[in-house]
């Protein structure tokens, strides 16, 4: 509505301007220079909070790899209203910083996965976090929290690591065990020099591994020490992740799981609130089936980016058709 009447902001000053009476009907209510800058700002604010809030409910894409990151963008609007005195939100940033602090102040109510998300993207890893936290924390608070993260990370990490089985510090053969080897006659050359070096060597990485080092890095660690990729408008996190699943194998997996969670319910929400409308007072006998292939055609049908051509499916109509009215009589019988 705000948006709608800033497009008529030099009606209102033509008005102001050739008709006397518009100013006397009106009185101290005829909209000022500054009523309509003050208009300008809470729209531009109003539209970031609901871009804001669209881009976190989306279900056709991923959403816990930037939640965080919308958590520490509002934080500094929230600390820009409050800090701008001349400015018309600062009571109301004021308020909403309350409330913010209320759901994202304390850093041990909030749930790992949220951090998880945004190192699980390849965009930003942990290149970000440590000054995000910061921003939203302070210095110290802030660095106790990111050291918490890491080691829940890896916590994570070897959890995974030994439900794939896979080897995450790989240990040396045990002594007495047999070994392949291969005899090779070797003419005494400047090679048979490094053999007591190869020996010296052995017996620290043998010691090393005894005392819980290791010497191979992990994929966790691997992907952690690769730079960041290029934040591009057609970036795909699950293709970049199903490219990399062979080389990165349990992280792909943590990814996985991880990137599947909705930061919003309002798709949920909506799921049951079309059930509702489906099973009315009149239509309180249908089966399951019946109700979640209602459910599930009305999602495809309002599905943008895939539009439905009868004309080119009208077999695979045809099938759905008799499929459906065979489960009817099924039911029916």
């Amino acid at each position: 509505m705000l948006n709608t009447a800033i497009q008529y902001q030099a009606v209102f000053d033509a008005y102001l301007g050739n008709d006397p009476s518009f100013s006397d009907d009106l009185g101290a209510s005829v909209p000022t220079f500054m009523d309509w800058f003050n208009v300008k700002s809470l729209v531009t604010l109003l539209k970031t909070f609901y871009d804001m809030t669209v881009r976190i409910s989306g279900s056709l894409y991923v959403t816990s790899n930037t939640f965080f990151s919308e958590i520490s963008d509002l934080s500094c609007m929230l600390d820009d209203m409050t800090c701008d005195e001349a400015g018309p939100g600062k009571v109301m940033g004021t308020q909403m910083k309350t409330k913010f602090l209320k759901y994202w102040g304390d850093p041990e109510k909030m749930n790992c996965v949220i951090f998880f998300g945004t190192i699980l993207d390849p965009r930003d890893k942990v290149e970000y976090m440590p000054a995000q936290l910061t921003q939203l924390y302070g210095d110290e608070k802030g660095k106790s929290c990111f050291e918490k993260i890491q080691s829940a990370l890896l916590e994570l990490y070897n959890d995974y690591a030994a439900t794939y089985s896979v080897d995450v510090n790989p240990e040396p053969a045990a002594v007495g065990q047999p070994s392949q080897t291969v005899s090779v006659s070797v003419q005494p050359s400047a090679v048979t020099v490094g053999r007591p070096q190869g020996k010296l060597k052995s017996q620290l990485k043998r010691k090393r591994m005894e005392s819980g080092g290791s010497l191979k890095q992990t994929d966790l660690q691997i992907y952690l020490s690769e730079a960041i990729v290029e934040d591009k408008v057609d970036f795909d996190i699950l293709k970049w992740w199903k490219v990399n699943s062979e080389r990165l194998r349990i992280p792909s997996k943590m990814a996985r799981d991880i990137l599947a969670v909705p930061i919003s319910t309002v798709a949920s929400e909506s799921a049951f609130s079309t059930s509702g409308r489906v099973l009315d007072p009149f239509r309180s006998s249908l089966t399951p089936k019946i109700v979640e292939a209602l459910i599930c055609t009305q999602d495809w049908l309002r599905l943008p980016n895939q539009p439905i051509q009868i004309e080119e499916n009208i077999d695979d109509c045809e099938r759905l058709e008799k499929g459906y009215r065979k489960m009817r009589n099924a039911d029916d019988a």
